[in-house]
């Protein structure tokens, strides 16, 4: 079974941002994909998260936020881009992991087995996977994804390649990332912080203009209505690309600060771990699907996101 890095899921231990306590254990499947595969390789992967400095308010949602891929070759030496899927997907992967490479697919969450309490077997929803190991001949697939490493086998592998009849043919390839390792020295200890610290400078200087969680909250106040009058999936969907997905963000960001400025960013950390924090209480009250005045609440993030990236400002270089 070809491996890109011997990894077992039975003893695979996940990155520390995706286990102990946290107010969330998964970021979107992206950026935590990529956590697990540096983390795997004996990477550190906050060292890259200093992009979130810039994440926004798009309109109607939040950045979905995904490492910066000239910061993962600067850091690690990692190149990933854009593949062509022109031949079937299982032979590709295995040639790959054999080259010392992956690659990340996005998937059809239906045949995940480790979305076994949401998506599995209940819903089609599009989810990117690192391929870890593959064996074409038994049918078997290891992957990294959300929040560790799983293995899928059987109808599951033949379901998630489109390998079995039944499928229309008017369903586009997947998208597909070739990941390469060989793009750069990798740095680590002191350099790797040094290089960290830089690029934080860097996506502080280029953040959107202050205000961001003011215009979520004028867009949450006119969205509510039609919240509180739609579904579940309209609240779950909404949700998770506003709410989760900053909330996400900052407690990740917070780890970033943690990890590269330890006692000189332990301000912006606990301003940081609030917002986390307040966005996780914002959720539960629009779990409620009961009319309230999202303005305190949104506040009550928006002061410790500006206050924490006003401090970052200075103390990194």
């Amino acid at each position: 079974m070809p491996s890109l890095l011997g990894c077992d899921p039975a003893t695979y231990v996940p990155h520390e941002v995706h286990s102990g306590e946290r107010t969330y254990r998964e970021t979107n499947c992206y950026t935590d994909i990529l956590i697990e595969l540096l983390h795997a390789r004996g990477d550190e992967p906050l060292a890259a998260m200093g992009f979130i400095a810039a994440v926004d308010f798009e309109g109607d949602q939040w950045t979905f936020f995904k490492p910066d891929p000239n910061d993962l070759q600067l850091l690690f030496g990692v190149d990933i881009h854009e593949m062509q899927p022109y031949r079937p997907l299982p032979l590709q992967i295995e040639q790959q992991i054999e080259h010392g490479r992956t690659m990340i697919v996005e998937l059809d969450s239906w045949y995940l087995p480790d979305l076994a309490s949401t998506s599995y077997r209940t819903e089609h929803v599009k989810t990117s996977a690192v391929m870890e190991a593959i064996d074409t001949a038994g049918e078997r697939l290891r992957y990294f994804h959300n929040a560790g490493l799983y293995e899928l086998e059987g109808e599951d592998y033949r379901g998630v390649f489109r390998l079995s009849g039944g499928f229309s043919d008017d369903v586009l390839p997947p998208y597909t990332e070739l990941v390469r390792f060989d793009a750069g020295p990798r740095l680590a200890g002191d350099e790797l912080r040094e290089a960290g610290n830089e690029l934080l400078a860097r996506h502080l200087a280029r953040r959107p203009p202050a205000g961001a969680f003011e215009r979520f909250g004028a867009a949450l106040a006119a969205d509510l209505p039609g919240l509180l009058e739609g579904d579940v999936e309209n609240y779950h969907d909404y949700a998770f690309a506003t709410v989760r997905m900053v909330g996400s963000a900052a407690e990740v960001f917070r780890s970033h600060v943690d990890w590269l400025l330890g006692e000189a960013g332990a301000e912006a950390s606990e301003d940081l771990q609030a917002v986390a924090d307040g966005c996780k209480r914002l959720s539960l009250k629009l779990a409620r699907r009961r009319e309230f005045d999202p303005g305190p609440l949104v506040a009550g993030v928006s002061e410790p996101w500006d206050r924490a990236l006003a401090r970052l400002d200075d103390v990194a270089r």
